[in-house]
């Protein structure tokens, strides 16, 4: 099957990407509200929902966002990655200070 055909902004396109972006979260939903269906260990299953989050991502860039049909000097995707980057730095080092104010707020033996 050639995906060329999915990529462009056409009705087929939005609706493969509708039809992938509902079976991502359904799936990522089934995992948390049904855990008999998947028989999973807890790190297992964040990684598996992190896996699902950036295949969602993924799918809403390409299919909604048309991230990757620019052809030059491809401005967007330049601006998308920056972006990307910016909110990967603001969620780490809030974590960081999370995990730190945790540790410093901590009555020490």
């Amino acid at each position: 099957m050639e995906w060329g055909i999915y990529m462009h902004n056409t009705i087929g396109s939005r609706s493969f990407g509708f039809v992938a972006s509902l079976l991502l979260t359904l799936t990522a939903f089934l995992l948390i509200e049904r855990p008999a269906f998947f028989p999973l260990d807890m790190p297992t299953i964040i990684a598996l929902l992190l896996f699902l989050a950036v295949c969602q991502a993924l799918v809403q860039s390409i299919f909604f966002l048309h991230i990757l049909q620019e052809k030059k000097p491809r401005w967007n995707l330049i601006i998308f990655g920056s972006t990307i980057c910016i909110i990967l730095l603001i969620v780490l080092f809030s974590i960081w200070i999370m995990h730190h104010l945790n540790y410093n707020m901590m009555p020490h033996h």
